[in-house]
Order: C-alpha cells, then sequence, then structure tokens
C-alpha cells in the first residue's frame, strides 16, 4: 500500500532525549496501528509493516550562529492574560510517501476494489495527526495504490522496479546497527574500554583526523580526513526498555490509560541510515515493524535491511 507526497505540516523533531530531526518511527508504527484500526470496520486488512520515504524536510529552527535553536512560541497565554512560559517543541515540515505492507483478502480483489480501497486509506490518513503533525491538503501527482505483488520473480521484480521509480526523488530510513558493531570493534582494538555508548557516539559525528605523508624526497604533507565512509549514517531511537516490572491495569495513579498493563521505560538507540529509494532490492528493505518482549521489558522498532545486501 502506496501513499504518495503527503505534505505534514509542524511533525514532532524531537525524536528522544538525545535525538532530535526526523521523527522517530515509534511514531510512524503507532500511525500505522491506529489506521489499522479504524478500518477493522469496513476493510478487512492487516498491516505488517511500514516504510518512510523522505523528500523534503524543513526544521523550524532559528540559523543564526553555528548552533541552532527552535522556533518557539509561548502559547496559550496566562490566566491574567500574560505571556506563558516557553514550552520546548521541535517542529518540522515533512514531505513523505508511506509504504504499508498488507496481509488480507482485499489483495485478491479487483482491481477497482483495490483502487476504492486505496482512495480509502488515503481519505483516512488525511484527516489524521502523522508523527503529531497535520496533512495539509493538496492533490498528489500520483494517487495511492495498493497493490498485490506477483508470485512470478520475473513479473514482481518488474512491480518493484516501478515502486522504486514512484519514490523518487527520495530517500528511506533504514537500520544500520551492524555499523554500530563494526565501529565498536575498531574502537576496542585501541581502547578495550570503549562501550558502546561511546561507538555510538562516534558514529553520530564526523571525526577528522590528519594524516602525515612523505614522499620520494622526503617531504612531509599533512592532509585531513573523516570517517563518514558509510554513507548518511544517524542515530536514532529504536524504541523502550523497561524500568520496572509490568503493573496491572489502573494500579498505577494518573496513567493514561487503565485498561492496559503499564510499565516505566527509558528509550533505546541505534544507528541508522539514509537510502535513496532507487538502491533497494525489495520491500522488505524499508519496512518497519515492531518487537515487544515482556519478560526482558524490551519493546523494540526492527528493520531487516541488513538481511537482504
Amino acid at each position: 500500500m502506496i501513499v504518495p507526497r503527503l505534505r505534514i505540516q509542524n511533525a514532532n523533531a524531537i525524536s528522544s532525549p538525545m535525538t532530535w530531526g526526523f521523527p522517530s518511527m515509534t511514531a510512524f508504527l503507532g500511525l500505522m496501528w491506529k489506521l489499522e484500526r479504524l478500518l477493522a470496520g469496513d476493510i478487512a486488512v492487516v498491516f505488517n509493516g511500514i516504510g518512510v520515504v523522505c523528500h523534503a524536510f524543513e526544521p523550524q529552527v532559528s540559523r543564526g550562529g553555528f548552533t541552532k535553536s527552535f522556533c518557539l512560541t509561548r502559547n496559550p497565554v496566562g490566566k491574567d492574560g500574560g505571556s506563558a512560559s516557553i514550552v520546548e517543541e521541535g517542529r518540522v515540515h515533512l514531505e513523505v510517501t508511506l509504504v504499508f505492507g498488507v496481509v488480507g483478502d482485499i489483495l485478491m480483489a479487483s482491481t477497482t476494489e483495490r483502487e476504492a480501497a486505496a482512495a480509502h486509506i488515503a481519505g483516512l490518513l488525511a484527516r489524521m495527526r502523522v508523527a503529531g503533525g497535520t496533512v495539509l491538503p493538496g492533490v498528489s501527482p500520483r494517487s495511492p495504490q495498493l497493490i498485490a505483488l506477483e508470485e512470478d520473480e520475473e513479473k514482481q521484480a518488474a512491480q518493484i522496479h516501478a515502486v522504486r521509480r514512484m519514490l523518487l526523488p527520495g530517500s528511506c530510513l533504514v537500520e544500520r546497527n551492524d555499523l554500530l558493531e563494526r565501529r565498536h570493534q575498531q574502537l576496542q582494538a585501541t581502547t578495550p574500554a570503549t562501550s558502546r555508548l561511546d561507538a555510538w557516539l562516534d558514529l553520530a559525528r564526523t571525526n577528522w583526523r590528519s594524516v602525515v605523508a612523505q614522499d620520494e624526497n622526503g617531504t612531509e604533507t599533512v592532509t585531513w580526513q573523516h570517517d563518514r565512509t558509510d554513507g548518511w549514517v544517524v542515530p536514532i531511537p529504536l524504541g523502550y526498555a523497561g524500568l520496572a516490572d509490568l503493573e496491572a491495569p489502573g494500579t498505577v495513579l494518573n496513567a493514561r490509560d487503565t485498561t492496559t498493563p503499564f510499565r516505566f521505560v527509558e528509550s533505546i538507540y541505534g544507528i541508522g541510515q539514509w537510502v535513496g529509494a532507487h538502491r533497494l532490492k525489495n520491500m522488505h528493505q524499508m519496512l518497519w515493524y515492531s518487537s515487544a518482549d515482556d519478560a526482558a521489558g524490551m519493546y523494540r522498532c526492527c528493520n531487516d535491511f541488513t538481511q537482504y545486501l
């Protein structure tokens, strides 16, 4: 299921306590589950993953100096009519294409029925919040599509090629924790006490080093080289880890939901990479899905990009 070129205003740019920029994938997985619930009475469909292709990214920040600051507002006014204190809210304007992995009988329907279902899903999305942002009205150059992939490999390859062209120009976010493990091993080779947090911080920045070279005449030259050789790599939140035991529904004071078990959690982090949509070998590489382990207290967003390299 492809919903192309959604323009989103004021999405949440603070993706975790330690990162900002593109919204967290937890927000898009939440959108997928909410949409599935809304469709329960209309269309027999189950979403098993979501991919996001970003076409435009405009953070609402001031550009004075090296350090950027969010553009903040004071609202609403206080009880006395005066200005309220500022609550930090990072915002970003986006243009994205959403790709849903779909399971259900609707895939066996006729082309006309699939087109009607896709239009209905896109209509629901237009009335929803996406990562806290508002979907702006506008006519996309392409209509939403619900595509049933062919079983024949050659026909399926042609379908995927056509889908990749629909997603251009744009980049999709995938998980690359293999790069984090590799950087951790590299740093441990020289500093055995290096932790994964140290490797994560090292990989999240651009590290410049001076390299001295000597020519055949004995003349030394110094050049500066950086270690950003793995593409567009970014630190991202990957979900939540439990800080305490799972509590029974309604036993925690002031919980937002009294019918769901409650647990205090903190964010967990990993490494992501922005990959050009034309580099995808199949749709599984871009889809994110959830993994929950109550016993271990781990609630994680997963992506299988590296399994198809």
